[in-house]
Order: C-alpha cells, then sequence, then structure tokens
C-alpha cells in the first residue's frame, strides 16, 4: 500500500503541471487581459489610474485626457485594444507593473517557482494576497459545500436501500420519477426556479434573495444567528440538492441490489436470519463500498461544481464568485494561484478516496493496480 500511495503522490506532479500549462497557455491567447483591463480604466477615469501606475505615470494620463486621447497626438501602433493614442512608454509601464514584459515561458516558470512555495502573490485588482483572499472567502464556499454533501448521503442512502429493498414497488416507480427530474433539471436553473418562486420579489417571498446572513445579523441573539444563517442558506442548499441526491441514490440502490442477489445473502436467509440482520449486518458494508469511500470526492465535486454557480446566482461571497470575478477581470494571479491549490486539493483527494477504499474492506489491494 505504500508504494501505490508513493506512486500516485509523484503522478500529482506531471499531472499538476499538464494542467497549469495548458490553462497558462490558454489564457495568453484570451483577449481582455489586466492591460486592456487598465486601459479601460484609462480611458474612462484618470484619477485612478493615478493611483495604480503612479505619479508619473498619472501625470502622462492627465496629459493623456487631454491630447493622446483626444487623437491629436497618436502613439504607436498597439497590440493592445483601446490603446490607440496612449503613450507607448505608458503601456509598458502597466506591463511591467503587471509583470507582463517577460517572455511568456520565463512568467510561467517564475510562477510555478512561488508557487511550489505557496506564494501565490497579490491580486492585481484587489489589494490583497491571493491566499488571503482565498481565505477571506473559504468559509462560505465550504459552509456549502459541507451541508450539500452530508444533506446529499443523509437522504440518498435510505432512500437507495429503500429502493433497492422494494424494487419494482409503487415507491419505487414514483422515487425514481423524482430522481430522474433531479438528474435531468440542472441545480443552476433549479436554482432560478426556486428564486422565482420563494425569494423576495418572487411569487411566494419567504427567502431572502441574496447574501448569507442579514444586514442586523451582528445584534442578533445566538439562535437568531442560527436561524438567520439558515434562512438565508435554504435556497442555495436545495438547489444543489436537488442536483446532487439523484445519482448517489441510484448509485446506492444498484450497489444494493447487485449485493442483495448474492449468493452469501441467500444463504444468511435461509439459516432463518433476520431481514435487517442481513441487510444491515452482511449487505449494508459491501453495498456502501463505493458510497462511503467516495465521500471526500463527492465533497470536492460539490465545491468545484455546483458551489460557483449557486454563489453567483445567490450573490454568496464564496470561493465560487471570486473566481467568477477573477476570470472576468484577468485577476490572473487569483486565476492561476486558485486553480492550483485546488488541483492538487482534488488530486490528494483522489488519493485519500482510494485510502478510504482500503480502510472499509482491506481486502482491497492496490498494489497489484497499474497507476
Amino acid at each position: 500500500m505504500y508504494a501505490y500511495i508513493i506512486r500516485r503522490l509523484l503522478l500529482i506532479i506531471p499531472t499538476l503541471l499538464g494542467i497549469m500549462v495548458i490553462n497558462f497557455a490558454v489564457v495568453q491567447v484570451l483577449p481582455g487581459g489586466p492591460v486592456d483591463q487598465m486601459i479601460a480604466q484609462l480611458t474612462g477615469d484618470a484619477v485612478d489610474v493615478t493611483a495604480r501606475v503612479g505619479g508619473e505615470a498619472g501625470s502622462e494620463v492627465n496629459a493623456g485626457k487631454r491630447t493622446n486621447i483626444t487623437g491629436k497626438q497618436a502613439g504607436a501602433p498597439s497590440r493592445y485594444r483601446g490603446a490607440q493614442g496612449l503613450p507607448p512608454d505608458l503601456i509598458k509601464d502597466i506591463e511591467k507593473q503587471f509583470g507582463l514584459d517577460k517572455p511568456a515561458w520565463e512568467r510561467f516558470t517564475l510562477m510555478m517557482d512561488s508557487y511550489i512555495r505557496f506564494d501565490f502573490g497579490d491580486s492585481f485588482f484587489q489589494d490583497k494576497s491571493v491566499f488571503q483572499l482565498v481565505i477571506d472567502k473559504m468559509p462560505v464556499s465550504i459552509s456549502l459545500g459541507i451541508w450539500t454533501t452530508l444533506l446529499v448521503y443523509l437522504i440518498s442512502i435510505p432512500l437507495g436501500i429503500r429502493k433497492a429493498v422494494q424494487d419494482g414497488s409503487r415507491f419505487d416507480v414514483w422515487t425514481s420519477g423524482v430522481v430522474i427530474f433531479g438528474n435531468a433539471v440542472p441545480s443552476f436553473l433549479f436554482a432560478i426556479l426556486l428564486i422565482m418562486l420563494f425569494a423576495r420579489g418572487g411569487i411566494f417571498p419567504y427567502f431572502p434573495l441574496r447574501g448569507l446572513t442579514s444586514p442586523n445579523f451582528e445584534t442578533l441573539t445566538v439562535f437568531g444567528k442560527i436561524a438567520d444563517y439558515f434562512w438565508h442558506m435554504t435556497l442555495p442548499l436545495l438547489s444543489m440538492v436537488i442536483g446532487g441526491f439523484a445519482g448517489l441514490t441510484m448509485l446506492t440502490k444498484n450497489s444494493f441490489l447487485e449485493e442483495i442477489n448474492k449468493q452469501y445473502v441467500i444463504t444468511a436467509r435461509a439459516k432463518g436470519l433476520a431481514e435487517k440482520r442481513v441487510l444491515y449486518g452482511h449487505v449494508f458494508r459491501n453495498a456502501m463500498l463505493i458510497v462511503i469511500a467516495g465521500f471526500p470526492s463527492a465533497f470536492i465535486g460539490i465545491l468545484f461544481t455546483g458551489v460557483m454557480l449557486t454563489e453567483i446566482i445567490f450573490s454568496l461571497d464564496g470561493l465560487g464568485l471570486l473566481g467568477f470575478e477573477a476570470a472576468l477581470k484577468r485577476d490572473f494571479p487569483v486565476m492561476f494561484g486558485t486553480l492550483y491549490f485546488f488541483t492538487l486539493l482534488g488530486l490528494l483527494m483522489g488519493i485519500i478516496g482510494d485510502l478510504m477504499y482500503h480502510i472499509v474492506d482491506p481486502r482491497i489491494d492496490f498494489e497489484a493496480r497499474e497507476v
């Protein structure tokens, strides 16, 4: 087992490097980089630019507002959109400020060298380190991910077991309709439907439209804070649970059906064991192997996929919203820093998932597998 873990840990290095190389290369050819973002501010508000690029550059911008930007003085042709008329020296200063004055391969090498030491740098536009931004936003996303994963498991496992025991019954048929609906409707569409029906401004305005707490949260009692928190969490959690429970329910059902039809179960029943003893004393451990062992991966999957859209739709200030805004603004340190950190976390969770398989059933031997 130790040799398998070492091989998996070593495999993280080329996998992580490949993911970073591909994403870095793609971003280089996308329009609207940080320099373009700054140019848009230059042509729109010279005061903000003075604060960002320094007094000397700001003076050039102010002059540009009077002459260059109006077209009376034209600079050299530029590869940036909207840079026509701006002084070439100012463009170079902006590139240097963002570290874009170096070749792409050199920037990538320097970036990875910093990331190995878990130094993710500072955000281009938020005046905070990437690490601090992640720490500030993480509680919201972790909260959504944990509650969603727990609710999905608490609903799916009992439901899947009952569907397997009553396979073909009326209960199995109508619950399958609910499962198919949950599997077919994307969580973000269900979130929009919930907002239209139950959020403020909707048909039944029982729940808040956005945010995780009320403006008067700090003045509430302990019980009031808990109630306010779950009041705000109801719609986001409901939208994510609907999208996540369907697959796990069918996985649980199919796992139980496969185990129920095996010879050892027939033998246990022939010996006169009670049905509950057969199900929970013999079948449960084998059937739940894949479900329990997949918990770490399920949590990461919910955290990386469903949470992002949910945070955007419900205006929850978490990692999903942070990544979305960073992508729009081309905030490269935030984009690549969070990509590196959470890709590494996902790869480590994959190894933990394999270890869970071995813990739940020590008969599983990963040494015989090829990585």
